[in-house]
C-alpha cells in the first residue's frame, strides 16, 4: 500500500483510508473483519465520525489496542463553543483515546455556517482550547463545496481539507463541485488534501439501494480501478474507503495496484462517465 504526506500534518498516510461510515450500522464481528482487513493491507488512517451511527464505538477497541498504528481523524458538526467542546469529549470517551491526530469541522457547505464557527463563541474557540490541552493534534474542514473552502482557508490555518473528488464529478464541472482551484491552493500551502466519494457513479436512481453508500457507488473492479486511479491521480492525500463494507476488498485491490494515469488515460476515464450526472451537495440542489 502506497503512502503520501498528508500535508504541514507531516503524516504519511495510506492513499486509502478506513472509512468511519461503513462501521456505523453493522455488529462488532462485522466491524472487527473490516477493520482487521485494513490493517492486513496496511491502511493507516481512520476517517470517522459522531454522525456516522455506532462506528466510533466499533472502531475504539480498536484504537484502545493499536492507537499508535494509525493517524486517526474525527470530526464534528457542532458550531458553537459548547456543544463543540461536548462533541470532543463524547467522541474521546466513545473511540478509547486521549487525542486525535485530526480534528474537523465537518459539512461546512456554506460561508453562514463557516462565520458561525469562527465568531466569538464559536466552535473553533473550543477546538483551539483542546489543541492547547493537547487533545487535537491538528484541524481541518470537511464539506462538499470546494468553493467555500477556498473562503475558508484565506481565514484560518487549517491543515487538511476533506471534500468531493469523483472523475463523475471532474467529467461535468460546474461552479458547485469545481475541485481544481482548491487543489492547487492546497498544495501551495502545503494542506493536506482528502477526498470522497471517489468511486461514486450518480445518485440512487429510486429507493431500491444495493449498498449501504448515500450515493450508488460503481461496484465492478474495472470501473472502480478507474475511479480510485483518477482521483489518486489528482495528487489527492488519501480517500476514505465507501460506506459499505462489502466495496472495501475491491478498493483495496485497486489501491495496492494503482499507477498514475497519464493525461490520455485521464480523458479516457471521464469520456468513459458522461452519461452520469455529479451528485448535487445534500439539501443544497
Amino acid at each position: 500500500m502506497q503512502s503520501r504526506r498528508l500535508g504541514k500534518t507531516g503524516h504519511m498516510s495510506s492513499i486509502i483510508a478506513i472509512g468511519g461510515a461503513a462501521l456505523g450500522t453493522v455488529t462488532q464481528a462485522e466491524a472487527d473483519k473490516g477493520m482487521n482487513l485494513a490493517m492486513e493491507h496496511h491502511i493507516n488512517h481512520i476517517d470517522v465520525a459522531p454522525s456516522y451511527g455506532e462506528a466510533e464505538l466499533r472502531i475504539g477497541p480498536w484504537t484502545a489496542r493499536y492507537r499508535n498504528e494509525f493517524f486517526l481523524g474525527c470530526k464534528t458538526q457542532a458550531r458553537d463553543k459548547k456543544t463543540a467542546w461536548e462533541s470532543i469529549k463524547r467522541s474521546l470517551d466513545r473511540l478509547k483515546t486521549g487525542y486525535f491526530d485530526l480534528y474537523q469541522f465537518h459539512g461546512v457547505d456554506d460561508l453562514e455556517t463557516l462565520y458561525a464557527i469562527l465568531s466569538p463563541g464559536g466552535a473553533l474557540e473550543a477546538v483551539l482550547e483542546a489543541r492547547t490541552q493537547g487533545l487535537i493534534r491538528n484541524i481541518g474542514i470537511t464539506g462538499h463545496r470546494p468553493f467555500v473552502y477556498l473562503e475558508v482557508l484565506n481565514r484560518f490555518d487549517f491543515d487538511t481539507v476533506l471534500f468531493p473528488l469523483s472523475r463523475v464529478h471532474a467529467g461535468h464541472i460546474n461552479d458547485q463541485n469545481n475541485f481544481l482551484p482548491l487543489l492547487e491552493y492546497a498544495s501551495r500551502k502545503d494542506i493536506g488534501i482528502l477526498a470522497i466519494k471517489a468511486v461514486s457513479k450518480r445518485a440512487w436512481p429510486d429507493s431500491n439501494r444495493a449498498y449501504h453508500t448515500w450515493y450508488e457507488p460503481f461496484d465492478d473492479q474495472t470501473n472502480i480501478d478507474r475511479s480510485l486511479w483518477y482521483t489518486l491521480s489528482m495528487d489527492v492525500d488519501t480517500l476514505p474507503m465507501p460506506s459499505d463494507l462489502s466495496l472495501w476488498p475491491l478498493v483495496i485491490s485497486a489501491a495496492e495496484r494503482f499507477n498514475s494515469l497519464s493525461p490520455d488515460d485521464q480523458a479516457t476515464a471521464l469520456a468513459d462517465v458522461k452519461q452520469y450526472q455529479p451528485i448535487s451537495v445534500p439539501g443544497r440542489n
